[in-house]
């Protein structure tokens, strides 16, 4: 391939994308930083795609193995399966809430991906891709079990902080193995383990370093991320440099459990599938789901080299998704690897780090059940300070700022002025385009706002620059209320009505492509707009400056964003910490 055919690969526009989200664990509800990490942004993604007439699917589901679900039933005094079964729709509930729109959700405790995980499984068993070898692992002897990773805490070896992890430190985010960790004590027990010899499949990760440091330096187009729709966030690119840097040490795919996916072999009893080979499985037996649901071949989202596969995560899920995944899949042999790896930072909260046991967490069922604005606010306000490069906070008074200062005054009030001016002077209806001589300098600049919204708005969610593309959005907003203020219409219409006529045609105009442009960010608000003034069903490659048809009847529209006070602010404070809360 010459240099000019492998430039061309790599700008061609994809056939299809496939978007997958990290799947959630299903030992407890849905929080503000989850769905700022890897729901939302892939939800403003696809919804982008699919208004802007692109082949996109979006699968995601709950992951109900592992040790953490376990813990969760033993901590509640109940069954795994109870507690999967209560979270699975727990979240849901949680994801529908705040317009989550996934193509499909699955569940990987079902019959038909445990069936699509042994297959996997024996795959790659057939293609010699693992080492079996009998070592020795944490015991609690008197729990008389094997412990998993989670069932292990200890001092992180790296940070020093207490109660890390035996797979990982929440503190520093480093990954860990269990006998790394100093002082090791069961969560079941309290007891110290011994170590105790048992046989597991490993998956050898040190064979695959070469190709594997090609494909993190030159498939993810490193140096280009500001530019480059297909180049990977650095701090991505980073970490997994680091990790192979390092050397790749084998890792275990099985692990001695009584709930999770049973490896499917002979004399292993008592053992299953780790959950890291197991949940990334799920993505395809939902896309295998949707595609008996709808008549298509999951084989062409999954096996074809004109998909492009995007996993949208936080950062404590990149060494999976980015070197434990992509092996898997090639080892298998018949899959695409992940094109792109969007993993966003975490989100913090009110000076403090999110903690579920301590419920310091803003849990989004929660709040849509006491504030009934519906989903949007929450959505402007969590992408406003999405963690794309860095970690965030949300607070509640920048709750309060952004949905005082810039939904009610800014979009809400703009909207509202179009809507009553234009009711006041023509009862409704949307005054015809004026003559090109008719307009001046002021009206041809915000024809050519209007004119470059929808690609720049586009070209900036296609590199995953969220905060961005909201801001340019609702910059139509603020660039059609300062509009407004500058050519004064209100004190035209008696001398000069035909100007006013030019001035509230092109108003419109803006308030339409609010209802386009918007819709990725606030789809509710979107939806109410477009219906109001008359381009419902238009979609992304409608944005222009004559979206809105002469003499539209404009219909009814309500306030769209009431204004939060001091006392409800308070309150969400006082649940912080609150168990009762």
């Amino acid at each position: 391939m010459n240099k000019l055919q492998s430039t061309t690969q790599l700008i061609r526009t994809p056939k299809r994308r496939l978007i997958t989200s990290a799947l959630p664990y299903a030992n407890g509800p849905i929080h503000v930083g989850h769905m700022a990490g890897a729901y939302l942004p892939a939800d403003i993604y696809v919804r982008y795609l699919r208004s802007a007439g692109e082949e996109v699917l979006w699968v995601c589901g709950s992951d109900e193995h592992g040790a953490a679900i376990t813990l969760r039933a033993k901590i509640d005094g109940t069954t795994p399966r109870e507690i999967v079964d209560k979270y699975h729709v727990e979240m849901q509930r949680a994801f529908k809430g705040l317009d989550i729109s996934f193509d499909h959700y699955s569940r990987t405790s079902s019959e038909k991906h445990h069936k699509v995980a042994q297959d996997f499984f024996l795959k790659l068993l057939e293609n010699d891709s693992f080492e079996v070898k009998t070592q020795k692992q944490y015991f609690d002897e008197e729990a008389d079990q094997f412990l998993a990773d989670r069932y292990i805490t200890g001092t992180c070896p790296k940070c020093h902080a207490d109660e890390a992890f035996g797979d990982q430190c929440e503190k520093c985010g480093s990954t860990l193995s269990p006998t790394e960790l100093i002082n090791p004590k069961s969560t079941l027990s309290g007891a110290k383990p011994v170590l105790k010899p048992t046989t597991l499949w490993y998956l050898p990760m040190g064979r695959h370093e070469e190709w594997l440091k090609d494909y993190i330096e030159n498939g993810m187009l490193k140096g280009k991320a500001h530019h480059d729709a297909k180049a990977w966030k650095s701090h991505v690119v980073g970490q997994c440099k680091s990790w192979i840097d390092g050397g790749l040490q084998s890792r275990a795919m099985t692990r001695d459990l009584n709930w999770g996916v049973p490896v499917p072999v002979e004399g292993a009893d008592g053992k299953v599938l780790y959950v890291w080979l197991d949940a990334p499985l799920g993505y395809i037996t939902a896309t295998i789901e949707w595609a008996e649901k709808n008549g298509q071949d999951w084989r062409n989202w999954w096996q074809n080299a004109d998909t492009e596969l995007l996993h949208f995560i936080g950062k404590d899920n990149i060494v999976f998704h980015c070197i434990i995944f992509p092996i898997l899949l090639k080892q298998h042999g018949d899959f695409i690897l992940p094109h792109q790896v969007p993993a966003n930072e975490f989100m913090n909260l009110e000076g403090d780090k999110i903690s579920t046991s301590r419920n310091w967490a803003v849990w989004i069922s929660e709040f849509l059940e006491n504030n009934p604005s519906g989903s949007d606010p929450m959505r402007y306000v969590l992408t406003s300070i999405m963690p794309e490069q860095r970690d965030s906070e949300f607070t509640w008074n920048d709750y309060r700022d952004r949905i005082n200062n810039e939904l009610a005054d800014v979009l809400g009030n703009f909207v509202n002025r179009v809507l009553v001016l234009t009711r006041k002077y023509y009862d409704g209806v949307v005054p015809c385009a004026p003559k090109k001589d008719a307009l001046t300098d002021v009206d041809k600049s915000l024809i050519a706002v209007l004119e470059v919204a929808g690609e720049g708005i586009g070209d900036l969610i296609l590199r995953h620059r969220y905060r961005d593309a909201q801001l340019e959005a609702m910059n139509v907003a603020r660039r059609g209320n300062k509009y407004l203020t500058e050519v004064e219409p209100w004190k035209l219409q008696k001398n000069d009505p035909e100007r006013v006529r030019t001035i509230m045609h092109l108003a419109c105009q803006v308030v339409g492509n609010l209802g386009i442009v918007l819709e990725p960010f606030l789809p509710q608000t979107a939806s109410k707009i477009s219906v109001s003034f008359g381009v419902e069903g238009s979609t992304w490659k409608d944005v222009s400056p004559t979206i809105v048809n002469d003499e539209t009847i404009l219909g009814d529209l309500p306030i769209l964003f009431t204004k939060i006070d001091e006392e409800t602010v308070e309150a969400e404070k006082a649940k912080l910490g609150n168990k009762g809360g």
